[in-house]
Formats: C-alpha cells, sequence, structure tokens
C-alpha cells in the first residue's frame, strides 16, 4: 500500500509540475500565470476539485511515445466562485505549448457535459498553441468535440472565455461560441490565421498584436467583451462578473444585500437633458444615477460606442442595460451597435435576465457603408432578439426616439411590458426639419417658413404626448423618478409568464 501511496504522490508532483520548472519561469518572465495558479486565483480558496490529472496522451507519432506528462497540458474540474459551482478548463502552455491532443479535448468535454448534467457554468481559460501537429486529424476531431459541447451548451449554462495567451485557428471557435470573452492586453490574441500566412497570401505585413491583440478584438472586430492589463486583474474582474450571472437556464440571477433605498430621488437627472435636441450628453450617467451602488459592469465598451450594454442591480437584483449613447454618432443604430445589442438581449432572455433599455435615437445610420454592409439584416438583428425576448422589458425613453429604431428599440410594439418616456422625449417619424423639409417641400426656398413650420411640428409631433394618448407609453415621468419606477415595475414583472409559439428554432437574420 505505502509504495502505491508513493507512486501517487509522485505522479501528483509530476502533474503539479506541468512542463517543469524552466518553463514555468519563462510563463512568469512573459508576465503569465501557470494553468493552475490562475486557477487559484479565479476560485474561492481550496475549492478547486481537480479531474483527469493523470490523463496523458495516446500518440506513438514523431517520438511522442517517450515524453508524456500527466494532465496533458490541461488542467480540469470543479469548484466555486463565491460559494456558487462552476466548471473549468485551464490550459497549461508549459506542457506542450497547450496544444491539443485527442485525450486533452476529451478531458474538456467531460467537465462541460457534466456542467449540462447538473446546470453549472463553465469558464475556459486558453492559452494555447491550437491543435497537436503529431496527432494529425485526432486532434482536429478533439477540437470539433468540445464546439459540439459548446454548442450544446449554449442557451443552458452560462460560458466565459478567458483568453490568457495565444489561441489561433481552429481553436478560435470554441470561445466564439461561448457567452462572453475576455482578454489579456499584449500577452493574448486570437486569428484565425496568423500574420505569416497572411504575409504569404495576402502580402500584408501585421503583427499578432495589430492582427488579434486584445485591442483590436476590443474595439475593432468586437469579439472580445473587455480587455485588461494583466492576468490578475481579468480574473479579479471574472470573479466579479460571474456574480451577475444566474448558474442555468431554469435560474433566476443571484441577488446580493443592498443599502442603496429603491425609492431614491436623482434630482440631477431632470437638468441632465439638454434643451437644445443636438447638444448630447453621458448616457453613462443616466445610467450610474439609476443603478445599485454606481455598479455597472459594461461588456464590450470599446465596441460600438454608440451602443452600452452591461450588467447592473437593481434592488440587488440582476438588470441587463441598453443604452443608446448620444455622445457617440448622435446614438444612432449601425451594424456594429445592432449586432452588438441583439448578442447580449438574446443571452439575458436565455438566462431570464431582465432587460431595462434607454433609449435616445435618432434613426438608423445612413450611407453607402452601412447599405452595402448589411444594416437592413444587422438591424433586423436586434429587432428580432427584442420582439423574441420574453423576460422582463422596461424601457425609458430620454429624448428622441424616431423611425423604425423608435420599434427597434424595445417598443411597446414588440411586446414592452412597461414603456416609459421622460418629458424631454420626442417620438416621431422623423426629426422635425427632415419632417417639414418633406411635407412643406414647396416652402424650402423660405428660411422663416421652414422654421415656422419646423416649431410647429415639434409642438404638435415632438412630444410624449402622441405616443402616450394611445398607450404606446405608460406614462410620462419625471427623471428623477426613473429608479423608483423601474424598481416598482420589476417587482410588479418578478412572476412574468410568457410564452412563444412552440418551434424547433426561429430562423435569426444572419
Amino acid at each position: 500500500m505505502s509504495n502505491i501511496i508513493q507512486q501517487l504522490e509522485e505522479k501528483r508532483a509530476r502533474a503539479r509540475l506541468g512542463g517543469g520548472q524552466k518553463r514555468i519561469d519563462a510563463q512568469h518572465a512573459k508576465g503569465k500565470l501557470t494553468a493552475r495558479e490562475r486557477i487559484e486565483i479565479l476560485l474561492d480558496k481550496d475549492s478547486f476539485e481537480e479531474w483527469d490529472e493523470f490523463v496523458e496522451h495516446r500518440c506513438h507519432d514523431f517520438g511522442m511515445q517517450d515524453t508524456t506528462i500527466p494532465g496533458d497540458g490541461v488542467v480540469t474540474g470543479h469548484g466555486t466562485i463565491n460559494g456558487r459551482l462552476v466548471f473549468i478548463f485551464s490550459q497549461d502552455f508549459t506542457v506542450f505549448g497547450g496544444s491539443l491532443s485527442e485525450a486533452h479535448a476529451e478531458k474538456i468535454c467531460k467537465i462541460m457535459d457534466q456542467a449540462i448534467k447538473v446546470g453549472a457554468p463553465v469558464i475556459g481559460i486558453n492559452d494555447s498553441g491550437g491543435a497537436r501537429i503529431q496527432e494529425g486529424i485526432a486532434s482536429l476531431g478533439g477540437y470539433a468535440e468540445v464546439f459540439q459541447r459548446n454548442v450544446m451548451a449554449s442557451g443552458v449554462v452560462p460560458q466565459i472565455s478567458l483568453i490568457m495567451g495565444p489561441c489561433a485557428g481552429g481553436a478560435v471557435y470554441s470561445p466564439a461560441i461561448t457567452d462572453f470573452i475576455f482578454m489579456v492586453q499584449d500577452s493574448s490574441y486570437m486569428f484565425v490565421t496568423g500574420p505569416n500566412v497572411v504575409k504569404t497570401v495576402t502580402h500584408e505585413t501585421v503583427t499578432a498584436e495589430e492582427l488579434g491583440g486584445a485591442n483590436t478584438h476590443a474595439s475593432k472586430s468586437g469579439v472580445a467583451d473587455g480587455a485588461f492589463e494583466n492576468d490578475i486583474e481579468m480574473l479579479l474582474m471574472a470573479r466579479n462578473f460571474f456574480d451577475f450571472l444566474p448558474s442555468n437556464n431554469k435560474q433566476l440571477p443571484p441577488t446580493r444585500p443592498f443599502d442603496d433605498p429603491a425609492e431614491r430621488e436623482i434630482r440631477s437627472l431632470d437638468t441632465l437633458v439638454p434643451d437644445n435636441p443636438n447638444l448630447p450628453y453621458d448616457m453613462h450617467e443616466v445610467i450610474g444615477k439609476i443603478v445599485d451602488e454606481n455598479h455597472f459592469f459594461e461588456t464590450k465598451a470599446a465596441f460600438a460606442k454608440n451602443i452600452i450594454t452591461g450588467f447592473c442591480r437593481i434592488q440587488g437584483s440582476t438588470v441587463g442595460i441598453v443604452a443608446n449613447q448620444p455622445m457617440v454618432l448622435a446614438g444612432c443604430l449601425d451594424i456594429d451597435a445592432s449586432m452588438k445589442a441583439a448578442r447580449f438581449i438574446r443571452f439575458c432572455d436565455a438566462f431570464n435576465i431582465p432587460i431595462l433599455t434607454f433609449v435616445d435615437v435618432p434613426g438608423f445610420m445612413p450611407g453607402t457603408d452601412q447599405e452595402y454592409g448589411g444594416i437592413i439584416k444587422h438591424g433586423a438583428k436586434l429587432l428580432y432578439a427584442y420582439a423574441e425576448c420574453t423576460v422582463p422589458k422596461i424601457t425609458i425613453i430620454t429624448r428622441k426616439a424616431y423611425g423604425g429604431a423608435y420599434d427597434v428599440m424595445a417598443s411597446k410594439h414588440l411586446r414592452g411590458d412597461i414603456n416609459f418616456c421622460w418629458p424631454s422625449a420626442e417620438i416621431a417619424v422623423m426629426g422635425p426639419k427632415g419632417a417639414v423639409e418633406i411635407i412643406f417641400r414647396e416652402d424650402t426656398a423660405d428660411p422663416e417658413k421652414i422654421e415656422q413650420r419646423t416649431q410647429e411640428y415639434r409642438k404638435k409631433f415632438a412630444n410624449p404626448f402622441i405616443a402616450g394618448s394611445r398607450g404606446y407609453v405608460d406614462d410620462v415621468i419625471l427623471p428623477r423618478e426613473t429608479r423608483s419606477r423601474v424598481s416598482r415595475s420589476l417587482n410588479m414583472l418578478k412572476n412574468k409568464s410568457l410564452t412563444n409559439p412552440w418551434r424547433k428554432h426561429g430562423n435569426l437574420p444572419l
């Protein structure tokens, strides 16, 4: 018995040393933590239960049979974050560069299968050189097995990808299917083909950071939901973010104690919207003043800044926020904004998170770039997401709600539960000046007449009362009352029950 115990301890020690001290030191020299160090920071202390610590690859080609390391380049298991169960895999770059083998993939698939069975989120820490070339098709098959689990888990349990090193080729598609992706600046990157292939095929010279670094994906492609300075900051923020999410699609999001009165008045909101409808204001200020303790976790903050998405708490419960941002492109909806918001809304709907929408939108972005890029289909994604959504939906129109963009932004016509507007709201087919120039085309040569007509139109239509008279808004509220009215509405909607007609699945306009 003592011999077996000794062998066990030796094998554990070898597994926990990964690729050896020299490679661990090299990982640290790059400013990166090891796979196990990342798990220690992310999970509650002493909560990690490791699975498959002794799994080894089965490859006998290219001399691989002479090099086996227990664990085979990925640490898998389960633990807790603030007491809540989570399954996790963390790729170990010190072991074969974190490359994915058949056995490596089987370990990941095992914890994903179990997560679906018990209804717990999955967090994947990616730090890998890609498929293990020595295993050929077996490693490619391993990737496809992981992809299949990602798809089966989608909308069932939350999936979060933490990109903390290289993630290239087929490896990028697993994170792409997951719900949220976070990256580390200067040490992580994602791309389908690397800089060398790009140079060979297209003759473009580009660095790995420029092609697929954290800032690129956080601000240009929209692939990443956030970019953080180092491993530790990302892991701590991931713990914070995890607290907003339910464990699965059958549970409500977690609640936490709060000291922020639900009936708190915010008088500064009464003067936030400028009298001049062409002047911007910062929608972040509205959000920050309304949510519990000014705590708002924004997603994709650097991408499509003309729309804001993220999570907050109101009365201690998670709420998803979607808001037009007048400070950027006047809050217009464009291709990127539509896709960003649509995906966020669909996540909230899948996981029982109420949606609070702040509207100040003059319309969809005009221009050939938008039309050629497919704004029609991409804008329809946002419309589809709101229309399909069955969770509680509360909408606040702070100022402009023009044309089709009024319809799309969680209007009453798309089954909005509660639709409020501020006295500054302008709900109309289009802005007063544009409308007048169309209706009174014959008067366009007379600026005074056009100005007079514009003021008449503004007085008659650019206000909340026409929509109010038809029941399209439930009430015109003072801005200072917004938090209290939203809080009461959320309480009223707690037991909302709404189902869509049975179908295998809808046909989202992709």
